[in-house]
């Protein structure tokens, strides 16, 4: 999802300890290579060096260039764009859905993302969609190749664990947080096949290897992170009906969990980001033809759009999902209708945020994967700096290696090989951006980085006030807020 913040920006930067992390692109490594080998080559962790990473790396490559002076000559790290074969199944326009692919013949790791980017739930808000964000209703625009970054890097010092992967990036362009199944006609004028597309897309992939995968992760960001929850069941029941019962799949949820809660301040439904978030799924999932997980439809019968809120659709989802949600999503912020516009949010906003991130840790409590910072952002998974953000000492992608690790650690030591492996990681800080590797905010007027301290008082931060409430001495509080502890 696409947030528009009048005043202020988050910018992939830590507050303190921290590089500003540049795109890590510039001298591909020659470590990772197309091999032709049929065995599974296996994939390196650098998990444990991430603390001197550019060092580390500079050493591999080094080592590399060395012994395979070559072959850093013609690797082409791009994702290219294919169309479905099947070309009933289409954007909201009626134009070919696809999707782009970066194959790594000797993995047997599959990883498809869903990108996100709001929704419509109506024919005057799709109209205003497709004049304003044409290429999210539309392939007419796509470019022929994609650089993936983050969790899709195929560069092992952006993307530690998952760089050796097979890369697929679905662009999202049916505007139904992928759930639609209602194809173009004269009436409606779109087509809404997000849900369709993804099985799609995982039919023409097992015809280019994804038949010999041993895991396919299915990942999405906002509402493509939604699409994940939606979706996960779906695709890992696909397979097994085609006979590809040895794929372990599973998911990986990035800011789409989204809260059913009451707004700050109740408008009518307008627009995307004005309507409630119950009653934009209400009216999308019949506007769309929605296809929800049949355990939440059967749970939630006649009442199928609470299948689009985490907490309500994850206990009802059979595969394995880790969740990655920032505890004050801008997304939701939005729509519940706090607009941080420069000006310092009155008492009943800052505690109606604060009691947000105290309702969206309660859902979160019960999932044993899962990734939640106490920061004020949106998506994160395929930024650059998706290292540098911590929980409790833990970046997110030595997370997930250890997520992936509890699958294979199946022996009677499994607990003790799991022990400083954590993997349910969730701040206990109780306001925004009390993590000191939070992306930093900048002042969009002027670009001016803000401190914690200068974030806190902007956003009305009382000390006096909250020094009480933590029991201690206001200039000892000020003193923390101000090192960004």
């Amino acid at each position: 999802m696409l947030l528009q913040v009048a005043r202020l920006q988050v910018q992939g930067r830590k507050f303190r300890g921290g590089r500003n992390p540049q795109p890590r692109r510039a001298q591909p490594s020659p470590v990772y290579r197309d091999r032709a080998e049929t065995t599974e080559s296996f994939s390196l962790d650098f998990t444990a060096v991430e603390d001197n990473i550019e060092d580390f790396m500079s050493q591999v490559k080094n080592l590399a260039q060395s012994l395979y002076p070559c072959s850093a000559q013609n690797l082409d790290y791009d994702m290219k764009l294919h169309f479905l074969e099947n070309t009933s199944v289409t954007c909201n326009d009626g134009t070919p859905a696809g999707y782009y692919l970066k194959e790594s013949k000797g993995s047997k790791r599959w990883l498809l993302f869903l990108e996100g980017g709001w929704y419509c739930f109506s024919k005057a808000n799709c109209d205003t969609r497709y004049e304003t964000m044409r290429r999210l209703m539309s392939s007419t625009t796509w470019p022929p190749s994609k650089t993936g970054t983050g969790i899709m890097s195929p560069m092992p010092e952006e993307n530690p664990h998952w760089w050796n992967a097979n890369m697929v990036f679905l662009p999202y362009c049916s505007s139904d947080v992928w759930s639609g199944a209602s194809p173009k006609t004269e009436q409606g004028g779109y087509a809404f096949m997000g849900s369709l597309i993804i099985k799609e897309v995982v039919k023409d992939l097992l015809t280019k290897g994804l038949d010999n995968a041993k895991v396919l992760l299915l990942a999405g960001s906002s509402a493509g992170g939604t699409g994940v929850l939606l979706n996960v069941d779906q695709v890992a029941e696909q397979l097994e009906e085609l006979g590809h019962v040895g794929i372990q799949v599973r998911g990986l949820s990035d800011s789409g969990w989204f809260l059913d809660n009451k707004q700050y301040r109740c408008t009518d439904c307008l627009d995307t980001t004005s309507c409630a978030p119950t009653e934009a799924i209400k009216r999308g999932i019949k506007y769309w033809n929605s296809v929800v997980p049949e355990r939440c439809r059967e749970t939630h019968e006649g009442e199928e759009w609470n299948c689009f809120f985490g907490y309500r659709v994850y206990p009802t989802i059979k595969s394995p999902v880790f969740v990655v949600q920032w505890l004050f999503d801008e997304a939701q912020l939005t729509v519940d209708n706090i607009h941080l516009t420069g000006q310092p949010v009155q008492e009943s906003q800052w505690r109606y945020i604060q009691n947000l991130g105290n309702e969206l840790r309660n859902t979160l409590k019960d999932v044993p994967a899962m990734f939640a910072p106490a920061c004020l952002s949106h998506e994160v998974i395929t930024r650059n700096y998706w290292m540098d953000i911590q929980v409790k000492g833990t970046s997110l992608p030595r997370a997930l290696h250890c997520w992936d690790r509890s699958f294979h650690d199946n022996s009677k030591n499994n607990k003790t090989l799991l022990r400083g492996c954590p993997v349910h990681l969730i701040d206990s800080c109780p306001w925004p951006h009390c993590n000191p590797t939070c992306p930093t905010i900048r002042d969009q007027f002027t670009g001016q980085e803000m401190s914690v301290l200068q974030f806190l008082l902007h956003m009305g931060f009382d000390v006096q006030k909250m020094a009480e409430q933590q029991g201690m001495d206001p200039s000892k509080l000020l003193g923390m807020l101000s090192s960004g502890s």
